[in-house]
């Protein structure tokens, strides 16, 4: 069997080989194999793209035609109003724009074993979610004469989450500043330093102060555990990948975020290409809806070719074009034509919009070959 694969190394990738390995049935002779090999091998090179073939137009339609069946809605997990996840064409947009501040940041949380199977799955749960004073206040009060607030806490609450006092005071000592801050018995003490301090400034002191970070991994504001297959995982309401992964129990090789851009900063560009394409894969499979990845692969590159994640708008890949015309043939050509004409800039005309534009063949398919005559000058 061995040497019937070898014949083939070159002729077919890795990883397409290791796969036909993988399915054979146990008893198969090398003539069999062979010709399935063989067939593989047509589909392959049938399927390999031809020199000027016009790459980008065919994945837009391809990820056009069926995006125009994608539903515009928003996905709610069962029991939990408060975590809904953006699916469809939103999410797209929402990817393949680039946006910085996505509408529902959420995350996906594997664990070691034997957490993964259901070991202390809300101890865990509760180590990460977010908790704020507000969540563990009873009662505020705002004292004028003295310009003070006094919290009154929820013991019963403090007890479930296991937060001490020592570790409550220097939560509140770290984010609440101009302030002094003081536990007595189940109540926190906040008075302001500052004698001209004005009523105002004391409302919203108490604002600030029900937000205030205390136990857990800042902005996630919901944690879900849930059983897929054989295993519990913990989905999130709100994302912080690099506090996440510093959870002795959490699995960092798998664990994941769908923002991005989160992802460029903590794990680096390559991870971020990869992510890109598989939160749009992601979409579109569950509109079920079929584009080919390559498609996908295509798009991701172009969105982070230059080391950054960009998105394809005017102001992310756009703006990266050498092209004058193209630059100008997408948003506001007036200012891409005077900015180039004010300092000489060239364009090479290599691609296929400027060609369009100014009606001459495209370098592309068969505008590729070019016809030199012998002697002529």
């Amino acid at each position: 069997m061995s040497d019937v694969f070898k014949k083939y190394a070159g002729k077919l990738p890795d990883k397409i080989l290791e796969k036909i390995k993988k399915n054979l049935p146990s008893k198969i002779s090398d003539s069999h194999i062979k010709e399935i090999l063989e067939r593989v091998s047509e589909e392959y090179n049938a399927m390999q793209i031809e020199p000027g073939e016009c790459v980008g137009i065919v994945a837009a339609e391809s990820i056009g035609e069926p995006g125009t069946q994608m539903t515009l809605n928003t996905f709610h997990f069962a029991g939990v109003a408060e975590m809904n996840v953006t699916v469809g064409l939103p999410r797209i947009i929402e990817i393949l724009d680039g946006r910085k501040n996505i509408s529902t940041p959420m995350m996906e949380i594997y664990l070691k074993k034997p957490y993964s199977q259901g070991k202390d799955i809300k101890r865990i749960a509760a180590i990460i979610k977010e908790t704020l004073l507000g969540e563990i206040a009873s009662e505020i009060l705002i004292t004028l004469a003295d310009f003070k607030i006094e919290i009154s806490l929820d013991e019963a609450k403090i007890r479930e989450l296991g937060i001490s006092e020592k570790q409550l005071l220097k939560a509140l000592k770290g984010n609440v500043k101009q302030t002094s801050v003081d536990i007595k018995g189940n109540t926190v003490v906040f008075k302001m330093r500052s004698k001209e301090g004005n009523i105002n400034e004391l409302y919203k002191l108490k604002e600030k102060l029900k937000d205030t970070h205390v136990k857990g991994v800042k902005d996630i504001t919901q944690v879900l555990p849930i059983k897929r297959e054989e295993e519990y995982i913990i989905v999130t309401a709100g994302s912080n990948l690099k506090r996440v992964l510093q959870i002795e129990e959490v699995d960092a090789a798998r664990t994941m975020t769908n923002d991005v851009f989160e992802i460029e900063e903590v794990l680096g560009i390559e991870a971020a290409r990869q992510a890109v394409i598989n939160e749009v894969f992601k979409v579109i499979e569950n509109q079920g809806l079929n584009v080919d990845i390559r498609h996908l692969m295509l798009v991701a590159d172009i969105m982070s070719v230059s080391g950054k994640v960009k998105g394809v708008t005017r102001y992310g890949v756009v703006r990266e074009k050498a092209s004058v015309l193209a630059r100008a043939s997408f948003e506001t050509p007036i200012k891409h034509i005077i900015n180039a004409s004010l300092i000489g800039e060239k364009d090479n005309l290599t691609s296929v919009v400027e060609n369009v534009m100014i009606n001459q063949p495209i370098p592309v398919g068969t505008g590729m070959p070019q016809l030199i005559a012998k002697g002529v000058k």
